[in-house]
């Protein structure tokens, strides 16, 4: 009796998170196409097949769901993170995680629309994005003074370093704008590039 019960209780459970997975799937997709601000609850309800009401159920507000699309973009990107590698071999590897990066357009697309909507402190993405952009570029300063500390490049001094890895975070971003408004881009290619030439101007101390 316990068995089947347990049993019982399991399945509408587990029908529960795939739904909740599914809304979540077609969020990051109608976010990206049409924005917050443009992407409404009703869209994604019909687009998943199930009721207004049925969504709000599962996430209590739009808000409450892009909180959870935005968590589920944060778990994709930490799983691509580059835990194994530290100073100039980090840099590296970033040709390597942009090109993973277009195995989920529509994250990308959602990213690029959603950070460019939080711009403004009223958006309510705002602070998510805003402290995403502040760890990335606070990860990359650490490998470039790891870099710099091993000897791998000249000298730069912090305010130097601030300024080299917001370069790098706006051409990555850039590369993937470009790539999403024309799917010929090589990102590989010119990530790569980019990558080499920047390590050899830091190696050189010629920025």
């Amino acid at each position: 009796m316990s068995g089947s019960t347990g049993t019982t209780a399991r399945g509408p459970y587990r029908t529960g998170i795939r739904r909740r997975e599914q809304i979540v799937a077609t969020a990051i997709t109608v976010f990206g196409e049409y924005g917050f601000a443009g992407g409404s609850i009703r869209t994604i309800a019909d687009r998943v097949g199930v009721s207004h009401a049925t969504l709000l159920q599962h996430f209590g507000s739009k808000e409450g769901l892009l909180t959870a699309v935005l968590q589920e973009w944060d778990r994709r990107t930490v799983e691509a993170s580059l835990t194994d590698v530290a100073g100039l071999d980090y840099f590296r590897r970033l040709p390597e995680v942009m090109t993973a990066h277009l195995n989920n357009r529509g994250l990308l697309e959602l990213f690029t629309t959603i950070a460019a909507e939080a711009s403004s402190p009223a958006h309510p993405a705002h602070a998510f994005i805003q402290r995403r952009y502040t760890d990335n570029l606070a990860t990359l300063a650490t490998h470039l003074q790891q870099a710099v500390d091993a000897g791998e490049v000249a000298p730069l001094t912090p305010a130097e370093i601030e300024i080299e890895v917001r370069l790098v975070t706006a051409v990555l971003d850039g590369i993937g704008l470009q790539w999403l408004l024309d799917s010929s881009t090589d990102v590989t290619a010119s990530v790569e590039t980019y990558i080499n030439r920047t390590i050899a101007a830091w190696s050189s101390g010629h920025r």
